[in-house]
């Protein structure tokens, strides 16, 4: 099978094709035929070597990439699932190992971890959702904020971002995001009540807007400490980077406000989540937005694009 991977740690040059044999699955495991994977900011973590640490005990090639969608082509022996041959799925994917991440013609995963991929979409669409789907429930399940409250997120017109204003909306709470002049019709697409000015004063322009603060704040853009201001005494900030990563940073010692991080490897195996995440999609409250597609050998050109800022959904490899 051919992987997209990396062998030593650098920029986009480093990323390559490489071939591998096939995996097959084992009892409790399905193998997808990868059709597409998604272009995170977590790959570019990996291919520049701010996660070796994580990966010293494994030999390359190192294969990036977070999530997938495809077709299941093998159930493994004994394996008890509602999935069968043929079945259009997605995944999210742990890439900490060798040739583990999601840029690969075939993936062999628990079968907890793939579900059916919402109905009508394409292989594109539905590898947008499992890993920013899953952050933006999970986010939401922990701040658990009753209905009415008011969510500021910051980072809004980004794929993460657009995905925390639908869910935050369909589950009733206020949203006002941040939005650059053009991009406030997409911003109001994905459900925002109010707007407010994209720029390095974000915070105080949410204060403006409520002088006590907003009751959570969701940092999907790394603004940092600099939005700690904007949330009210008691409130909860959400960030999602660790403060050893880099864009990371710690959390506030005041006690004015509790800071907490989104770790979205506690969803994986979830089927219930991954499912939730299907079913919202094909309820239209999730909607899947594809930038562009590229072939596994223009992958180094994708991960160019995406530090370039400024994509308006996801970047998509296709196998």
């Amino acid at each position: 099978m051919r992987v997209v991977g990396l062998y030593e740690f650098g920029g986009p040059d480093v990323l390559r094709v490489v071939d591998l044999p096939d995996p097959h699955a084992g009892p409790g495991e399905v193998r997808v035929r990868v059709h597409a994977a998604t272009v995170n900011p977590a790959d570019t973590l990996l291919r520049s070597g701010a996660l070796a640490q994580r990966l010293r005990e494994f030999p390359g090639p190192y294969v990036p990439g977070m999530d997938i969608a495809g077709v299941v082509d093998e159930v493994g022996p004994g394996t008890e699932t509602e999935l069968r041959v043929g079945d259009s799925v997605m995944a999210m994917v742990m890439p900490v190992g060798t040739a583990a991440g999601g840029y690969a013609e075939y993936k062999v995963l628990p079968a907890g971890w793939v579900v059916r991929a919402p109905e009508g979409s394409d292989h594109a669409s539905a590898a947008t959702l499992p890993m920013n789907g899953l952050t933006a429930l999970r986010t939401l399940d922990m701040l658990a904020l009753p209905a009415g409250s008011v969510l500021a997120v910051v980072g809004a017109a980004g794929a993460l971002g657009g995905y925390l204003v639908q869910l935050a909306r369909h589950a009733g709470l206020t949203v006002i995001a941040d939005a650059a002049p053009a991009d406030e019709e997409l911003v109001r697409r994905c459900g925002a009540d109010e707007i407010v000015a994209r720029g390095s004063d974000v915070a105080g322009h949410l204060r403006a807007r409520y002088p006590d603060g907003v009751d959570a704040v969701a940092d999907a853009a790394l603004f940092g400490p600099r939005l700690f201001e904007a949330v009210r005494d008691g409130g909860t900030f959400v960030r999602f980077r660790g403060a050893e990563e880099p864009g990371g940073y710690e959390h506030d010692d005041s006690g004015r406000i509790t800071v907490q991080s989104t770790f979205v490897p506690d969803y994986f195996g979830r089927t219930d989540k991954l499912n939730q995440i299907r079913e919202l999609a094909e309820a239209g409250v999730l909607v899947p937005r594809v930038a562009r597609t590229y072939s596994p050998v223009e992958t180094g050109d994708a991960h160019r694009r995406l530090a370039a800022g400024g994509v308006r959904g996801r970047l998509v490899i296709a196998f």
